[in-house]
């Protein structure tokens, strides 16, 4: 199996809109299971995150998730967000960044073995000189 390519894009883009000095904004579909943020900031089951270093303590953008320490309304938050829950990383000066496709869910492994090839109708031999 291969693991996603995006939190290795996102830790990428992050560096990059950084180094440039700008504002790393990421957009979160916050219906997503064990996505943890502030609810009364999230709009049409959306939200918008600062993750700039002055904005956020300790954030960490792991294969698995993206979390930090925010201040929201003046009150420190611990926000958590699975890398399949980022719908978006961009600047915020310049909106340069990029939108992920929809992560499809694995499907289970199939555990019924194959079935052996059955020829069709009758098999056909042929002399070869």
């Amino acid at each position: 199996m291969v693991t996603s390519s995006r939190p290795y894009i996102m830790r990428a883009l992050y560096e990059w809109i950084v180094d440039n000095d700008c504002t790393p904004y990421v957009l979160v579909d916050a219906t997503v299971a064990e996505v943890q943020v502030p609810q009364q900031f999230v709009k049409d089951g959306q939200i918008v995150l600062n993750i700039s270093p002055s904005a956020v303590m300790d954030l960490n953008i792991t294969n698995d998730a993206v979390f930090f320490n925010g201040r929201f309304g003046g009150v420190a938050t611990d926000v958590y967000v699975p890398v399949s829950a980022v719908v978006g990383i961009y600047a915020r000066e310049n909106g340069q960044g990029m939108v992920f496709e929809p992560e499809e869910a694995p499907e289970p492994p199939d555990d019924t073995p194959p079935e052996p090839d059955k020829p069709e109708g009758r098999p056909a031999l042929k002399i070869v000189k």
